[in-house]
């Protein structure tokens, strides 16, 4: 053989395996496409184990979030949460709090001792549900949706614990926020409900991650 064409050869093998290796992989798109046209048609279990339809919601501003126990962001998340949650809840909104141990391994614990936390230790009132994944293959179809709709500046994926996605009571995913982002500047947002009124405005995702 040529010494030309042996030395083409030599210099397209790295790039055939590289070819093979980036084909044998799964799509993250493929894996977490959600197959809902509506927040409204996913069912989730609450921290019973019930089955609980989203559209029961329906009308109701959403703010979603992947709780943990032994995060460093734990305490300043609970207490703000709390108190958007005295302070707006019969005005129209719920929270939704979902466990998750995928970061650092933060939320350990069965569901039994996860509501005893956040219902003794953080005094938490608003909804808890089953312990999930927001991310991989595995993900909740619900995290799989919200993640379809509402991107994040560098990637889709959550990037740790107490993320947040506010939906308008049209079901609309208008915002998602950072975990760093404090649930007291979510307050100020046009899409909040707000006393005496009700407005929903999609803005630009400031801070989502």
């Amino acid at each position: 053989m040529p010494r030309s064409r042996t030395c083409v050869l030599i210099l397209l093998l790295p790039l055939a395996f590289v070819f093979y290796l980036y084909m044998s992989l799964p799509s993250p798109a493929i894996v977490e496409q959600s197959s809902y046209s509506s927040i409204y048609h996913i069912s989730v279990k609450d921290i019973e184990g019930k089955n609980v339809s989203l559209s029961k919601f329906t009308g109701k501003v959403l703010l979603i979030v992947n709780v943990a126990s032994k995060c460093g962001l734990t305490q300043g998340n609970y207490k703000e949460l709390n108190i958007l949650y005295a302070k707006y809840k019969t005005k129209g909104l719920e929270i939704l709090a979902f466990p998750c141990n995928q970061f650092g391994g933060q939320e350990p614990g069965s569901n039994k001792e996860i509501k005893e936390n956040i219902c003794t230790m953080f005094k938490g009132e608003f909804p808890i549900f089953d312990k999930i994944e927001v991310n991989g293959e595995n993900a909740s179809p619900l995290y799989k949706f919200l993640k379809e709709q509402k991107g994040g500046l560098f990637g889709d994926s959550i990037k740790w614990n107490f993320a947040k996605f506010l939906v308008d009571k049209e079901g609309n995913v208008v915002d998602r926020y950072a975990p760093t982002t404090s649930p007291l500047e979510i307050e100020v947002s046009p899409s909040f409900p707000h006393p005496h009124t009700l407005i929903f405005v999609s803005l630009t995702t400031k801070g989502s991650v």
